[in-house]
């Protein structure tokens, strides 16, 4: 009983979670791991606080970060690579103190695994050609907008203006 527990903690573990797209199908995201090496250069690209927040899967200051308030058109881009994740067109105020969005841009730029990390099971988002933490996905957002949150760091983000 021991083992079978240990190999399912272990499973669940590694597991990337099965998300369903925009067309209701089941889709099974496959998820980069970090190696040693990539560490250290993500520490050298890296700022303090995006390194904390990508690599080391932090978080930032609720209410205290660049673009919880941020109401610019434009798009957001991965602090990391450049790529493009999220609009401004469908950010929303949660009233988390996180930037909040109902959708990505597209679902090939980004992973949902589950998060075991605090003795609860959540959904994280990363980026899916680096396997850096975005932050979480949440069933909790606007009903008439598919009523997904997707709470972000500002610090895994740049903001490009359009």
């Amino acid at each position: 009983m021991r083992k079978l527990v240990g190999a399912m903690m272990l499973v669940s573990a590694i597991t990337v979670f099965s998300y369903k797209n925009s067309n209701g199908q089941a889709e099974r995201n496959k998820v980069k791991e970090i190696t040693a090496a990539e560490r250290a250069m993500w520490k050298e690209k890296l700022t303090k606080t995006q390194y904390h927040i990508m690599v080391e899967k932090g978080t930032e200051y609720a209410f205290r970060n660049e673009y919880y308030d941020n109401h610019d058109k434009g798009v957001y881009v991965s602090a990391a690579t450049g790529d493009v994740l999220f609009s401004s067109a469908d950010k929303y105020d949660s009233g988390t103190g996180w930037p909040s969005f109902v959708k990505p841009v597209s679902m090939d730029k980004i992973a949902i695994v589950e998060d075991n990390s605090l003795g609860i099971t959540r959904l994280e988002v990363v980026e899916k050609s680096t396997g850096l933490h975005l932050g979480h996905v949440f069933d909790d957002g606007p009903e008439d907008r598919g009523g997904k949150r997707y709470c972000l760091n500002s610090g895994a983000l740049k903001f490009i203006r359009k």
